[in-house]
């Protein structure tokens, strides 16, 4: 199984990536479970979805290489990403409190997952970083809109155009990790949603209404669907592809 969906006593409900030996790289079923696990997350009795990985190396390592670079025209990439898009619109829009639990490195699409949730908490010495630029694309799922919206416009800016990777604890101060911990478990997200757990459903989804009716005037998701185009431009490139190659033949 790809990944894992379980619902705690607590009434958190927790996503796992369950592909440690990819990495936790997403591939087509991993995009679907998490459709599933946000669908879940809708019932009263949840009071907030926890995304992870499987393992202490990787909380995500964005799209799996090998699958998606079998895509190599605009509309094939668009097809995937813009699936992707709209899973995370659906996450960042999830009327329930979200926490990326980060266990190990989060680059690329792993980044754009973590940015689309309310909070992040990550394991001291993780890596994260979008290094979609690297590989001659912009981030394709979403993430560079939603970056926008959860930190300042140099400190985002400056992250996307750099693709360069930091430790957690390097990013607590712009506000993009809310909390460093030494073992990023499912206790840590209890102990950090430890009042919330503790506030009626129907509190914190009228809380979170507050932010989407914002993200609503301002056209959240018609702007995820613009980046979402204009990395499939530019995914389509022969620059792309050669870029993707050597990263492959490295790993190789």
């Amino acid at each position: 199984m790809d990944y894992y969906i379980e619902q705690l006593h607590s009434g958190l409900l927790v996503f796992k990536i369950n592909r440690a030996e990819k990495r936790n790289a997403v591939n087509f079923k991993v995009m679907e479970g998490l459709q599933e696990a946000i669908e879940r997350a809708k019932a009263e009795d949840i009071r907030a979805l926890v995304i992870t990985g499987e393992g202490e190396q990787a909380f995500c390592s964005g799209g799996d290489l090998s699958v998606f670079h079998e895509l190599r025209t605009e509309e094939e990439a668009y097809g995937m990403l813009s699936k992707m898009g709209e899973i995370l619109y659906s996450l960042a829009v999830l009327p329930k409190p979200t926490i990326a639990l980060i266990n190990g490195t989060a680059v690329g699409g792993g980044c754009e997952i973590a940015t689309a949730c309310d909070f992040r908490i990550a394991k001291i010495g993780a890596k994260l970083g979008f290094i979609q630029g690297s590989l001659a694309i912009t981030t394709g799922w979403g993430g560079g809109t939603l970056l926008f919206e959860r930190i300042n416009a140099p400190h985002a800016l400056k992250l996307l155009a750099e693709a360069a990777v930091y430790r957690a604890e390097q990013l607590d101060h712009i506000g993009l990790i809310n909390q460093v911990v030494d073992q990023a478990n499912y206790e840590e997200a209890e102990r950090f949603l430890e009042k919330e757990l503790s506030i009626h459903s129907g509190v914190l989804s009228a809380y979170k209404q507050i932010q989407i009716r914002k993200w609503e005037e301002s056209r959240l998701r018609e702007r995820i669907m613009q980046e979402v185009r204009q990395c499939a431009v530019l995914w389509a490139k022969d620059d792309h592809h050669q870029a993707v190659d050597l990263f492959l033949n490295k790993k190789q």
